[in-house]
Parts: structure tokens; C-alpha cells; sequence
């Protein structure tokens, strides 16, 4: 485990969820629609299609890899046929979305004294849009879609520490999911930060390097 004291030379950052709100409103929209078809819970509807989506983005990498827009699409449509209703995917296509950044983003951001390099689950022009919108410039930036791999797999983290010239003991991957961000940059030997905002548990026996509930809590690990 890293000490206090500015050991890190950067900081791997995930986006939604951590540095921004995770904008569910096209997905609350579209469950909606399906369940009140199907006649069904939108809280089930939406869980089926989340499982579904990565279920089809454990396997798409490589060669194989597709965009995080065609598995929601993909997912939320298999998952309608599982409930025997069909939907229009071009009349739910998601919509651009401007998601709010957590209060702790932009001071984190201020104060954070070595390279950050976002790494994130998302199509690359919808995510420099967002990130356009706050005005947010950091050293680089990773998606899914450059990566051609969805965290945990270990590409989109490779090719951060690639971009930044650095090795995995060198940085600090900073996130808010268990599985994509903890396990997933921890199966590198990279430290780990779970942003905890909301007092939840990690499952079984996975641990973080630091738990905090708010990014600036991290400052004076990073010095």
C-alpha cells in the first residue's frame, strides 16, 4: 500500500459516477415505455437491460468490440423481446445529455498536483462533449472506445499508464464502481481509491487501497 505523501506521479480518474452524475434519465425513459407494455416493474425492466448490456460488453473487445450505444441498444432490445414487446431502437436512441459534475469535481480537478487521465465506459464523442460542456482539460483521456475494451478488462487501464509513460506503481486508479474500477484496476496492481458517496459495502472480499466519500478527501494522498 502506498503512504501519505505524494508517492503517485498520476491519477487515473473514472467519470460517471465519480466525477460526474451518471445522467439515467433516457434509461428510466425507455424502461418506463417497455414495462408499462409488458406490464411489469420499470425497476426489473431496468435491471434485465443493465445485465444484459454487460453481459454483451464482457465479450466485446478486440476485434469484437462495439460501442457503448449499440450494447444499450442491443441489451434494451433483447430485453424487450424477453418480455415479448417489441420498441422502435431509432425512437429511443439516447439523446445528448449534459450531466451535472459533483460539488468535489472541480476542486479536486483545481487542487490535484500530478496528471489526471479520465478513464471511462463511454463513446469518445459523447464524453469530450460532456467533458467540453464543463470545461474539464486533463493530461489525456481513455475510453472504452479507444481502448476497444470495457473496464475491468485490463486494455482501458494498460493504455492510460501507456499514454501517461508510467507503470502500474506509479498511479492511483480513483472510482465509484466495485467491479469496473476496484477489481478491475487492482487485478494490475494499480492502488485503488473507491469513491463511496453513498455509505454501501464492497461485495465479498474485495478491497480498496482508500474508501473516501468525496474526491477532495483524497488531496492529501496525492500531496
Amino acid at each position: 500500500m502506498a503512504t501519505i505523501g505524494g508517492v503517485y506521479k498520476a491519477v487515473l480518474l473514472d467519470v460517471y459516477g465519480t466525477l460526474v452524475h451518471d445522467d439515467a434519465s433516457w434509461e428510466v425513459s425507455a424502461a418506463t415505455m417497455v414495462a408499462e407494455l409488458a406490464g411489469v416493474s420499470a425497476d426489473v425492466v431496468a435491471r434485465q437491460w443493465s445485465t444484459r448490456v454487460w453481459e454483451l460488453a464482457s465479450s466485446a473487445y478486440g476485434a469484437e468490440f462495439r460501442r457503448l450505444a449499440d450494447l444499450n441498444l442491443s441489451g434494451l432490445t433483447a430485453t424487450a423481446s424477453h418480455y415479448g414487446v417489441r420498441v422502435d431502437a431509432d425512437q429511443l436512441r439516447r439523446r445528448p445529455d449534459r450531466p451535472w459534475l459533483f460539488a468535489d469535481s472541480v476542486p479536486f480537478l483545481a487542487r490535484v498536483g500530478v496528471p489526471v487521465c479520465l478513464v471511462s465506459d463511454a463513446d469518445r464523442d459523447p464524453l469530450m462533449a460532456v467533458l467540453d460542456h464543463h470545461g474539464i482539460s486533463v493530461a489525456s483521456v481513455v475510453t472504452s472506445e479507444d481502448a476497444r475494451a470495457y473496464k475491468p478488462r485490463p486494455e482501458p487501464f494498460e493504455l492510460a499508464l501507456r499514454r501517461l509513460g508510467l507503470s502500474a506503481p506509479d498511479v492511483i486508479h480513483v472510482g465509484d464502481s466495485p467491479a469496473s474500477d476496484i477489481a478491475g484496476a487492482g487485478a494490475l496492481g494499480i492502488d485503488t481509491a473507491w469513491v463511496n458517496r453513498h455509505g454501501r459495502r464492497l461485495p465479498g472480499r474485495l478491497t480498496a487501497t482508500y474508501t473516501v466519500s468525496t474526491l477532495t478527501a483524497l488531496l492529501p494522498v496525492l500531496g
